[in-house]
């Protein structure tokens, strides 16, 4: 006997990783620069030379029984102290090494987190639209995940919503900004909003809600500076990241959880994500990447690069009748389907080499993801498929 779920979540990948794998099996039949695959957030600008030469330095000077061996299930704590401080100068984070845990990526820290705050029966809620493994990393700890509508265009806050949705039974909200799939930055007043519902609900139910930031694009602002806001303002935050959008190491895995030193039950929640950690495997982060992230912490490769090609593409879709949410972050472009269905929607794309990611998973119908995290060029040489693409798709609607 085998787990029939685990079966169904192995053999059905999710959206995005199948239509990656059928963009790779198209670029086999009709050629890589015939296909104009926008499916994963996989970044196109390279990592930061600081990294090649962290990496260089490492390799020439450090013991290599150090470098290479294990380190403290939490990870080194050198490289934790250096994170921290970080945080603190950057952005004003009450946080400390010893409530650091250095993880495998974002998704480690979002398993970790949730795993250790999980008891039975509880609820964790997440705005749409959201990254389709929150679903499956929610679940995976037996709680339920509870969508909440956002403001449909803006994909902000809606205040009333989100309270209603809280119950007794909350344990905590996953929020992510810049958001996966819209590129959409939370604003002050969303940020607000969700600290003084959270605020009244703590209160009324007299037990913690806790926040959950999920921060993988946190330095892909077009707008303004990078921030960290909700750990400042909100005590019973937990802070989720991953290098692998700023310094481009998708494949490297590497990441850390933080939790706030205001936080009035930090150590048992600090000593549950060291347990999370244990009981998922996930102990000891990758050894000579923890020392390499620390070094580079708070460098970001080109994002100039995603700015231009964010540009590019949502001028000249909105030019040519495409309805687009305008991203202030991220690499994403989120865009209505001309009809009714996504999904169809999609499919005709493939008749002309694009590849969309159609968004009912991401918790909002009759929309497609985009990833511009791609050559300037392909975009450049998609816009004449989109253009015909858009033509027939209003030769259907007449």
């Amino acid at each position: 006997m085998i787990s029939e779920k685990m079966k169904g979540l192995g053999s059905n990948r999710s959206v995005i990783r199948e239509l990656f794998e059928y963009g790779k099996k198209k670029s086999a039949e009709v050629g890589a620069e015939n296909v104009y695959d926008f499916s994963l957030g996989n970044p196109s600008v390279p990592a930061p030379q600081s990294v090649e030469k962290a990496i260089k330095e490492l390799m020439a000077t450090a013991d290599p029984t150090v470098l290479h061996g294990y380190t403290s299930a939490q990870g080194d704590a050198g490289v934790r102290k250096t994170i921290a401080d970080n945080l603190v100068s950057r952005f004003g984070l009450p946080v400390k090494p010893e409530l650091m845990y250095m993880t495998c990526g974002a998704a480690a820290s979002l398993c970790i987190s949730l795993k250790a705050l999980a008891c039975d029966g509880d609820e964790f809620i997440t705005f749409t639209p959201f990254f389709p493994e929150y679903r499956v990393f929610v679940e995976m700890t037996g709680s339920k995940l509870v969508p909440v509508k956002s403001a449909e265009g803006t994909f902000q806050i809606d205040r009333n919503a989100f309270e209603k949705a809280i119950t007794p039974n909350t344990k905590g909200i996953i929020v992510n900004t810049p958001n996966n799939p819209s590129g959409v930055v939370l604003t002050d007043d969303s940020i607000k909003a969700i600290v003084e519902v959270l605020e009244k609900k703590e209160a009324e139910y007299e037990h913690p809600i806790f926040i959950i930031t999920d921060e993988p694009y946190r330095e892909l602002v077009y707008s303004g500076k990078p921030d960290s806001p909700f750990m400042k303002l909100y005590d019973d935050t937990i802070l989720c990241y991953s290098y692998s959008k700023s310094l481009s190491l998708p494949g490297e895995r590497i990441g850390y959880v933080a939790v706030s030193d205001r936080m009035a039950d930090k150590s048992d929640v600090y000593a549950a994500i060291c347990g999370a950690g244990r009981a998922l495997g996930y102990v000891c982060a990758p050894s000579m990447m923890q020392r390499v992230v620390a070094t580079c912490d708070g460098e970001t490769a080109d994002v100039s690069v995603y700015k231009k090609n964010r540009d590019l593409l949502y001028n000249a879709l909105t030019e040519m009748g495409y309805s687009c949410v305008y991203p202030d972050g991220a690499f994403y472009l989120f865009v209505k389907s001309p009809i009714a269905s996504a999904n169809e929607f999609s499919e005709l794309a493939k008749e002309y080499n694009l590849l969309l990611v159609p968004a009912d998973s991401f918790g909002v119908e009759g929309y497609v993801r985009i990833s511009y995290c791609v050559s300037t060029d392909m975009i450049e040489r998609s816009l004449p498929k989109f253009k015909e693409l858009i033509c027939r798709m209003q030769s259907i609607l007449q």
